[in-house]
């Protein structure tokens, strides 16, 4: 059977915008045979409960949400079939205790054996393992093969995270990540509280795509609740996601010319970034706009002189780009650096349902504000740019293309801003909602579910980069390590994003 005849079996939960479809576990088990004999269905997350374990599922262009009890801890493991759900189900163990029968990878994730108890998010956490237990690294063999460990204390400013490189010579035969080390308990702080309360979670799960998890958790519990937000929120709404896509996108074409030993591209993007983010301060308060993204609506209108100072900043950004460009491509020596360096075929970009540049760098053009279409940018909708390249150079390129139209997205947005109420009031009550926004980075995707009192009583944010920080590893593979932080930063996957 397909999935979506496994699906029309399960049995419906109440879930907007789609009902969450409950499967036994042999049908759960179905779904993973099917999914291995076909490649087309994208695993999108893979989370769980004290209870059950669920997924979602982009099929035929739709949204499905997917559940399997997990009574006794166990679950039939879809690692085998998508390789997008090996550290998702490491996760899972390592936060609620279950393990996936037949995985690929049980090591642990997030779980360093220094926390309190193990799997704190489980009915009964178990006791801490004693001794701390030492990491493990996959085996690389051959003559002359040596190790290089980095991090996760790294030179600059720059979140923790370990690099284990197995090398010959200078050519890295394989890279392998552990991260974690910025867990911070973020869905246990989540839980029990109300909605307003846990969206300033949401915010910060990865600081620079404030904007687009607090969208994308208010989406999730405005759908739960059925409350649309007026015309101008979502309108601001996208102001400001596009103000943080256009921010970003600034910061990341600098460091990689940087990564490269080109400094005049990053000390010009840097300067426009900055510009960028004090427009921002003077519209809406915040130069990243934290905490103006909440479930009803948002918190504050633009100021008097707010869409002046961004259209000001934009103008400044849209005259730098043309040179800039000429710049990035007339030069050999930074070309050299950039084309053909870090290749990501687009078969493996599809098999992990990849996102954002790192996507569509590699062929995949999904977009959530194109695909889902939803408000503003169903009257808006945004141009996707797709290239097949797949290397450092075509993110760059992506990014690029992505900062012209976003924008044109800002200055037609202001243009027709809506008039309206900023925020609708929730009601106190139960339900379950998805959401899913496009950051920078690509979709962000957040569940929650709403106990009768309208506290939060299960959640779940996935940021972009659970499922790119793999392809990092098969993009550096037969590279010199020396252009390891090129690769990095053409990704920026986000650290805090995945340690949840």
């Amino acid at each position: 059977m397909s999935l979506l005849d496994i699906l029309r079996r399960g049995s419906p939960q109440d879930c907007r915008p789609v009902p969450r479809i409950l499967l036994t576990r042999p049908q759960w088990g179905a779904m993973a045979e099917d999914l291995a004999a076909e490649e087309t269905t994208e695993l999108l997350s893979l989370w769980a409960d004290p209870g059950m374990v669920h997924a979602a599922f982009r099929a035929e262009e739709a949204l499905h949400l997917v559940s399997c009890p997990a009574p006794d801890g166990r679950y039939p493991a879809l690692s085998p079939a998508r390789p997008g759900a090996v550290r998702l189900e490491r996760m899972i163990r390592d936060l609620w205790g279950h393990v996936a029968e037949g995985a690929v990878d049980l090591r642990p994730w997030l779980d360093h054996g220094r926390w309190p108890n193990a799997a704190p998010l489980s009915a009964k956490p178990g006791p801490a393992p004693y001794p701390v237990p030492q990491p493990e690294f996959l085996p690389v063999e051959g003559e002359g093969v040596h190790q290089i460990p980095v991090g996760p204390v790294h030179a600059g400013i720059i979140e923790p995270g370990h690099f284990r490189f197995h090398v010959q010579g200078e050519t890295v035969a394989r890279l392998e990540e552990r991260l974690g080390y910025l867990h911070k308990g973020h869905i246990g702080l989540m839980l029990g509280k109300p909605v307003r309360v846990a969206a300033k979670f949401a915010a910060r799960l990865s600081g620079d795509s404030t904007v687009a998890h607090a969208w994308a958790f208010a989406m999730a519990v405005e759908q739960a609740v059925e409350v649309v937000p007026s015309p101008r929120a979502l309108a601001l709404r996208g102001v400001m996601g596009e103000l943080e896509r256009i921010h970003n996108h600034l910061n990341d074409w600098g460091f990689v010319c940087n990564d490269a030993a080109f400094a005049y591209p990053h000390a010009r993007c840097g300067a426009l970034r900055e510009a960028v983010l004090r427009a921002a301060a003077a519209a809406f308060g915040h130069r990243l706009m934290m905490d103006r993204v909440v479930p009803g609506g948002v918190t504050d209108d633009l100021t008097a002189d707010g869409s002046a100072a961004i259209l000001a900043a934009l103008a400044v950004v849209e005259d730098a780009i043309p040179a800039l460009v000429a710049v990035y491509d007339g030069h050999a020596s930074l070309q050299d650096r950039v084309v053909g360096t870090g290749y990501v075929a687009p078969a493996l970009v599809a098999r992990f349902a990849a996102g954002g540049h790192v996507g569509r760098a590699s062929g995949r053009g999904f977009d959530a504000r194109a695909a889902t279409g939803y408000t503003p940018y169903d009257a808006l909708p945004p141009e996707v740019p797709v290239l097949a390249q797949g290397d450092v150079d075509a993110r760059v390129r992506i990014r690029i293309a992505e900062l012209v139209d976003s924008i044109r997205l800002v200055r037609a947005l202001l243009a027709g801003l809506p008039e309206g109420e900023l925020q609708r009031a929730l009601p106190q009550r139960g339900g379950e909602g998805i959401g899913m926004v496009e950051g920078f980075r690509g979709d962000c995707l957040h569940w929650v579910a709403l106990d009768d009192g309208g506290l939060v009583r299960a959640a779940f944010p996935r940021d972009p980069s659970w499922l790119q920080w793999p392809l990092l590893e098969a993009a550096i593979e037969g590279n010199i390590v020396a252009d390891f932080p090129l690769c990095n930063k053409s990704f920026n996957c986000s650290y805090s994003g995945v340690d949840l």
